[in-house]
């Protein structure tokens, strides 16, 4: 079985994620935000095709300002459902819109997106994904699963001889302090 870090290394769009983001721990609303919006976009589709787009995803979605996004009415998904630099589905897009709105909510309960994941921190990833499937729209335990490992929330994320999950290490992931 091939692992994210055979592959990943020196390539144009997996190398950067992969040295530079994946796993380390992410300490700011928006960034967890597009997380959330690039894992789901990925269910059924390849990676590969979710970090090519993202540049598109990011002006798509203003920069994944929850506030903003989180405003969306009938225009801007249209706008959205327009744009062929990002990934076209309904359901998705939908998705995006209502979970940037659940993040308001979380925010006001719980001072951020980040302090949500923490209060719930640490949990089996079962009891993950059902916390997510009861709070969010389109989160499986795939998209559950690769979201908290991107985030630093689960392990997983690299091997443990991968150079990078030494300098994961030392940013102290949620899972490593569990």
């Amino acid at each position: 079985m091939s692992h994210y870090c055979d592959l990943a290394p020196g390539h144009p769009f997996h190398g950067p994620y992969h040295d530079r983001e994946y796993g380390f721990p992410v300490g700011d609303d928006a960034t967890l935000f597009e997380r959330l919006v690039l894992e789901i976009n990925q269910a059924g589709l390849s990676w590969l095709t979710v970090l090519k787009k993202r540049a598109a995803f990011q002006a798509a979605f203003e920069g994944f300002d929850i506030d903003r996004v989180a405003a969306y009415g009938e225009t801007d998904r249209a706008r959205l459902l327009a744009d062929a630099g990002i990934i076209r589905n309904r359901l998705k897009v939908d998705a995006a819109i209502h979970n940037a709105g659940v993040i308001q909510a979380l925010r006001a309960e719980h001072g951020s997106f980040q302090a949500w994941l923490e209060h719930h921190h640490p949990l089996a990833h079962g009891d993950w994904v059902r916390l997510f499937k009861r709070t969010f729209r389109f989160t499986g335990p795939e998209i559950v699963g690769e979201f908290l490992m991107s985030s630093g929330y689960l392990p997983g994320a690299h091997r443990d001889d991968c150079p990078v999950q030494a300098r994961i290490l030392a940013a102290g992931p949620a899972w490593a302090s569990s």
